[in-house]
């Protein structure tokens, strides 16, 4: 007699998510991915037989089947990620105009917020109450922060120059 899917799910489901947790080592993605084995085993489930195996090693390669779908998934949007990663900097670096490899240095010392700062103000030449905006903070504060901003600067251009 074949057994009903319902018990299946409610006898195997944690066995599957420990399945799927080991293969991905994070519990949100496994958690989706058990989902994801018990809505493919409803669609399957006609198809399921006994005969040929237990009711968890049927929703344990459904839930392996998953798993390396999304494993390779995953491989695919890094590979993708780091290829438009690594297209952005080289564009990033046409448009912006050379500086010199300490100032660069330099500038890489600084925080995002730094950086930020320094571009509005400096690169685009924005007025404050303008780069304020884009930041979210008031002309004042931007004045501020690009004045701490360019003194972080100068000591790491500093530093660089000596290195």
């Amino acid at each position: 007699m074949t057994p009903s899917l319902a018990d299946a799910a409610e006898k195997h489901l944690d066995d599957v998510y420990r399945y799927v947790l080991y293969l991905t080592r994070d519990p949100q993605a496994a958690e989706d991915l058990a989902a994801e084995t018990f809505e493919r085993a409803v669609r399957l489930w006609h198809r399921f037989d006994p005969a040929r195996g237990s009711e968890r090693t049927w929703l344990c390669q459904i839930a392996r089947t998953a798993a390396l779908d999304h494993l390779r998934s995953e491989e695919r949007r890094r590979r993708r990620e780091q290829r438009y990663a690594g297209m952005a900097e080289r564009e990033a670096e046409r448009l912006v105009e050379p500086v010199s490899p300490w100032l660069r240095e330099a500038l890489g010392a600084l925080s995002a917020a730094d950086r930020e700062v320094i571009a509005l103000r400096v690169i685009l030449d924005l007025d404050a109450s303008s780069a304020g905006r884009v930041l979210g903070i008031t002309p004042t504060a931007c004045t501020t922060r690009l004045s701490r901003a360019l003194e972080k600067l100068e000591r790491n251009a500093r530093t660089a120059r000596v290195a």
